[in-house]
């Protein structure tokens, strides 16, 4: 039974790195959707764009593309298409409704991301409706998220991290060690199991969400604790996003500093750009290049994460005998950590700026949209006792400690270097 698990597991990674990168290869080649509106700020814009005749065939054409795609990977890890191809219209409706949502100029304001509403609307509808067995069976939350991690790894370009500037990149590169090591002493500290310790740390101290999603991936991480983990970061960057700017002002810190401090410490990008903007210009160019040196160590985090958890958490008799060889390390290794690095390598290096600036909004579209069905997913099969259960206290302590800790080293490093 064992050995069939591990085929299993074995299969579905190389299905999302082969569909990733014929994604990326049709993007490139053949055909790129183009990119739905969902941007609107009274009824009369719902209506006139994003319900409008043209930007529904936008919609229609996504769904096709998608559907194809994910029915294809159903087929190859050994899912009914059958159940894939009834369940996932359902799926998509919902996350469009929420893309839809997010969208509203209030909401954005708010900072408040899509995959926030997609797990919301989710958790409502699978804690007041009972969802038949073929359709929960059908939900391919694992899919979903991994094929957006490979296509993830499209955005993060080398000559990009290099014009990010030595001292971004310093201090991305200490407050991410220093955070990540806090925020795994404390979590151990308090007993907070090894899953949610991996997913916590990495949220604080790299990129909030999606640093979060890739460690899941990366350790093949329990669902509901992801969406546990992602409704913290998301939470708790809205009164970081308000108040940090002011308390900037108040203590009348450099506009550069106030930039690193920012970028350095918020978790989600959106929220960094809309802090900084409330700052001033330099602010607003420092703190991105700042969060954006943190997000590109997401897939240096995301292999060592992978090979750290791999060599620790092995129970195969072979591994308790002796400590795993490489041949073990790499049957568990989580494959798709090499379509992200591989699908960076390509846009680094192997395709023409000119050719990256055309296909980026969309592949970035793509990659959104497959993280926003997932977290559908992930709400319609998890229940909010499962969610907010008492014992989720202490990794919330933890979580929210360990944020402190980060503000607080963030600024005197921001102060360090861009004082």
């Amino acid at each position: 039974m064992s050995k069939k698990t591990k085929q299993f597991n074995l299969h579905e990674d190389w299905t999302v790195v082969l569909l990733g990168f014929v994604i990326i290869g049709i993007s490139l080649f053949i055909f790129l959707p183009e990119v739905p509106v969902f941007k609107w700020s009274n009824g009369i814009d719902l209506l006139n764009d994003v319900l409008a005749v043209g930007n529904l065939k936008i919609l229609i054409i996504q769904f096709i593309y998608l559907i194809i795609i994910g029915g294809i990977a159903a087929y190859l890890i050994g899912k009914s298409v059958k159940n894939f191809l009834l369940g996932y219209p359902i799926v998509y409706l919902l996350t469009v409704l929420a893309l839809i949502i997010a969208g509203n100029t209030f909401i954005k304001g708010l900072n408040l991301e899509a995959v926030i509403f997609s797990l919301i609307i989710g958790l409502t509808i699978g804690n007041f409706f009972k969802l038949p067995e073929w359709f929960r069976s059908a939900l391919s939350t694992e899919v979903f998220v991994k094929i957006g991690l490979v296509l993830l790894g499209t955005g993060v370009i080398f000559s990009d991290i290099l014009k990010a500037g030595s001292l971004g990149l310093i201090q991305a590169l200490i407050v991410v060690l220093s955070v990540w090591y806090f925020a795994f002493w404390l979590c151990k500290k308090l007993k907070v199991d090894d899953e949610l310790t991996m997913m916590i740390s990495s949220a604080v101290s790299i990129c909030g969400v999606s640093a979060a999603i890739a460690t899941s991936g990366a350790i093949k991480g329990d669902s509901k604790k992801l969406s546990y983990v992602i409704s913290m970061v998301l939470v708790t960057a809205i009164p970081m996003m308000i108040f940090m700017p002011i308390i900037a002002k108040y203590f009348n810190f450099p506009e550069e500093v106030t930039g690193a401090w920012l970028g350095g410490s918020i978790d989600t990008s959106g929220a960094v750009v809309a802090s900084g903007t409330l700052v001033g210009e330099t602010a607003l160019k420092i703190s991105t290049i700042v969060k954006f040196s943190q997000n590109v160590l997401l897939g240096l985090a995301a292999f060592a994460i992978s090979v750290y958890w791999t060599y620790t958490h092995n129970k195969s008799a072979e591994a308790v005998a002796s400590k795993p060889t490489l041949g073990v390390i790499w049957e568990r290794f989580p494959k798709f950590v090499l379509g992200f690095i591989g699908a960076s390598i390509v846009f680094s290096f192997l395709i023409s700026s000119e050719t990256r600036d055309t296909v980026k909004d969309g592949l970035k579209n793509i990659q959104g949209i497959w993280f926003a069905l997932a977290f559908t997913s992930i709400g319609l099969e998890t229940n909010f006792k499962d969610l907010f259960s008492n014992n989720s206290k202490k990794p919330l302590y933890a979580f929210l400690i360990a944020q402190f800790f980060n503000i607080i080293i963030t600024l005197i490093i921001a102060f360090l270097l861009f004082g």
